[in-house]
């Protein structure tokens, strides 16, 4: 039998649409990490911008892109991903986390923060992909609870990312200074020293982080895939952190692959 090399597990600072058809750091950065890891046989995204009700998980043979934003130009509506689906795989999730606990949806799709992302990474949409949403009612530690059962999908050659944004304050935006507020600089910083320190378990709790923490994660939706691709990870396997900048004061850009 062959043996199927294990396959690292990411995180994905998204931030704004306009990085799915923008030539910058960050699209730079994500296709130079895809060439550095096994090509998947499929991909399983956690996104910010799909919460439910309950967890459900995309079982479509064809996934829609699904243009969830407003004042962007043309351009950006007009992407499409046409990756096919991959309803073997969301039977798998639903096998490892529990028919009872996770449900099939067959008409969302793919959101920004899965297909902004992938585009950059493989622009091909030849590789089969499906979301896990996240349940909005359950506690993060849940959250972690359910993230650990998908573990034997990284020995499946499925590759697991989680899509969102470590510091992520749209409130206190702006638009025209990329300079750091100090709080998001200061919880950026310790969330890199907690993740390449061996100590991510902390980041789990992050309201017992302190003020820095708080204005990072006024609502946990883009904090949340974080702890889902921190989870799936052993603390024996490499950790590196790239694309790691603030943009507009209060978006964290950092991104992290595990193995």
């Amino acid at each position: 039998m062959t043996s199927v090399q294990r396959m690292p597990v990411l995180f994905i600072g998204h931030g704004s649409p306009m990085n799915a058809i923008e030539e910058n750091q960050f699209a730079k950065a994500w296709r130079e990490d895809a060439v550095k890891i096994p090509l998947p046989k499929a991909i399983l995204s956690i996104s910010a911008h799909w919460e439910t009700d309950g967890t459900m998980v995309t079982a479509m043979m064809s996934p829609r892109t699904i243009h969830d934003f407003y004042g962007f130009p043309d351009e950006l509506f007009q992407v499409q991903y046409p990756a096919p689906g991959a309803p073997e795989l969301a039977d798998r999730v639903q096998e490892l986390i529990g028919a009872d606990e996770v449900k099939t949806d067959e008409s969302c799709g793919l959101d920004h923060g899965t297909w902004s992302v992938l585009r950059r990474m493989y622009p091909k949409a030849d590789i089969p992909v499906i979301q896990l949403s996240l349940d909005r009612k359950k506690s993060p530690q849940a959250h972690v609870e359910m993230a650990k059962r998908l573990l034997p999908l990284r020995d499946e050659g499925i590759l697991v990312i989680g899509s969102g944004n470590i510091v992520h304050n749209l409130s206190l935006i702006r638009w025209h200074d990329d300079t750091p507020y100090p709080w998001a600089a200061e919880f950026n910083s310790l969330a890199t020293k907690l993740i390449l320190g061996g100590k991510r378990d902390r980041l789990t709790d992050y309201p017992s982080l302190g003020e820095a923490a708080c204005l990072s994660i006024p609502t946990n939706e883009h904090y949340l895939p974080l702890i889902y691709s921190l989870s799936l990870g052993t603390t024996e396997e490499p950790v590196s952190i790239f694309a790691d900048q603030i943009v507009f004061g209060s978006i964290s850009m950092q991104s992290v692959r595990i193995g």
